[in-house]
């Protein structure tokens, strides 16, 4: 292609972001009275409307440009076209409208993992196990649907019906329901019970509207059963809104320890929050669990407690997103997400990790770099900028420029890896296994009320992991039981896992497997130790 050729295809696109950025101007920098330049690029856009010699959308034009637009101001200001803006906003809302189930594609097929407590779903009958053949009289049986296309099959505006045609074991028939679509609970809390007795862990999956009050309640709850120590998973928590982790920090800090400060080029966004004194749980030792995906509001939770010697941080250095967006809708029910300010935690560092304009996709790709360069497995493989130390209340050096580094580093546990534990799973086999095997058992499983109780349920270890070989050999992977007894554990306490899940909830799920999850074993040691002690007296250099 020459020059010339690439010049008139590039044109619109370059007309159009000219045209996105003046209006921007226009409205943010040019006062009245002024020159207006956004008279300038609609001239432009009208000329391309009118002139351009192929026929084109300018509407299509500005939307698609206006991502690559936001894409060269940083890594995380954003545009949601107004299509996606309501999935996206239920996801931290805390609640959607739905038919209340949770499910999963194993092989073309919609499985039902669990019918929520009171939602329309338990209501009509709908049972755990159930396969969904079709929503409303279409086949969707075989048709390789994404998560996603059935996320938007299932939702709908509350009070709307839907139809399913249910495929169930103990019917030969296809079941036929109509459901009207309810409020529907997002749950942020993954996990909450007694890892240890006096010891609670509580996993946090993201940060919504209701994460504090969801987290309050199942800390109030441990507490009523002796629980003074607590666990608080954020490994995988990309972060959301900030409030609810300045409300935990909150519960755990004596008043007036510094939570976060944020600092903007507009006076708006620039605050400092401090603790009132009004937390619960002022006197319990606490565990903060982190790893590479741990982010924004997960680092301003982790760096609160950790400038001001409250807890104890531990895991791998976390993202690094020190960035605080604003979601702004337009007229058209899309809107676009602009960071507006930085958060910089009580010691005063900021923990964003370096960026350049336009280059989001080098930014995207450093955790990939931390795995080359052996940081997921070695502390000492941490880059650590020496310029950015910054002290905490009792005098410890915490470093800024590049997320959270944990107090007590655990390496990235690939113990029990092998080519065959890689094959089944990229073939998704154990939670295949898993729900045939909890399907054929659903009704003596169905008795029990904890992940304690269907694990005794279970055939011994040997047994289990001999049944799975037999059954992955079946779907053409071969048992090579080199490689298979070096994976042993882990294919096992997986198994038992995803059965603890299909057969009650996501929480059984977590009890099970953080049986053997070294992050969680690291905590419990640490706490056995005395390291996450409650500072006989916070804000004092000791």
């Amino acid at each position: 292609m020459n020059k010339s050729s690439r010049l008139i295809i590039f044109v619109p696109v370059i007309i159009a972001v000219a045209f996105i950025a003046g209006m921007l101007c226009d409205r943010y920098i040019f006062r009245p009275g002024s020159e207006r330049p956004a008279d300038k690029f609609e001239q432009i856009l009208q000329m391309i409307d009118t002139y351009y010699v192929d026929k084109l959308d300018t509407d299509s034009l500005v939307e698609m440009t206006i991502p690559h637009l936001l894409a060269t101001l940083d890594p995380h200001s954003a545009y949601i076209p107004a299509s996606d803006l309501q999935s996206v906003n239920e996801e931290l809302d805390g609640s959607f409208s739905g038919i209340g189930i949770t499910f999963n594609m194993i092989g073309d097929t919609i499985n039902v993992l669990e019918v929520l407590s009171g939602g329309p779903a338990q209501k009509v009958g709908l049972l755990a196990g159930d396969r969904i053949v079709t929503i409303n009289d279409s086949v969707v049986a075989g048709r390789n649907w994404t998560d996603e296309k059935v996320k938007k099959s299932l939702r709908g505006a509350k009070g709307t019906t839907v139809k399913l045609g249910i495929k169930r074991n103990s019917s030969a028939e296809l079941l036929p329901f109509e459901l009207t679509r309810g409020d529907i609970p997002v749950s942020s809390i993954d996990a909450a019970y007694e890892v240890e007795p006096g010891t609670g862990l509580i996993k946090i999956n993201k940060f919504g509207r209701n994460t504090f009050g969801e987290f309050l309640n199942e800390a109030v709850a441990l507490k009523a059963k002796g629980v003074n120590r607590f666990i608080i998973d954020l490994r995988s928590n990309g972060g959301g809104y900030m409030e609810p982790a300045v409300l935990i920090a909150n519960e755990f800090l004596p008043a007036g320890a510094l939570i976060v400060s944020t600092k903007g080029r507009v006076e708006g966004p620039n605050s400092a929050t401090y603790a009132d004194g009004t937390g619960a749980l002022q006197d319990a030792e606490v565990v903060i669990l982190i790893d590479e995906y741990s982010a924004s509001a997960s680092e301003i939770l982790a760096g609160a407690l950790q400038d001001n010697d409250r807890g104890l941080i531990i895991g791998r250095r976390s993202f690094g997103k020190g960035l605080v967006q604003h979601q702004m809708e337009l007229p058209d029910s899309s809107a676009i997400r602009l960071t507006v300010a930085r958060y910089y935690t009580p010691s005063g560092r900021c923990i964003q990790k370096t960026y350049r304009l336009g280059e989001a996709l080098q930014y995207e790709t450093e955790l990939a770099s931390r795995y080359t360069n052996g940081e997921l497995y070695s502390p000492d493989s941490i880059k650590i900028d020496k310029n950015l130390a910054f002290q905490t209340l009792t005098g410890r050096t915490v470093y800024g420029g590049g997320g959270i580094i944990p107090d007590v580093f655990v390496p990235n546990d690939t113990t029990g890896f092998s080519t065959y534990y890689i094959n089944v799973v990229n073939a998704g086999l154990l939670q295949k296994y898993a729900f045939t095997y909890t399907d054929l058992n659903r009704a003596e499983l169905s008795k029990c009320k904890t992940a304690a109780e269907v694990l005794a349920k279970l055939p011994p270890a040997d047994t289990l992991l001999q049944s799975f070989v037999d059954y992955a050999a079946s779907q053409g992977i071969p048992a090579r039981w080199i490689y298979i007894n070096i994976s042993r554990n882990l294919i096992v306490n997986q198994l038992q896992a995803l059965i603890c899940r299909d057969a009650l909830d996501q929480s059984a799920y977590y009890q099970a497997i953080n049986r053997i999850d070294t992050g969680v074993k690291a905590a419990v040691d640490a706490i056995k130790k005395g390291e996450a002690k409650v500072p006989v007296k916070i804000g004092a250099k000791q």
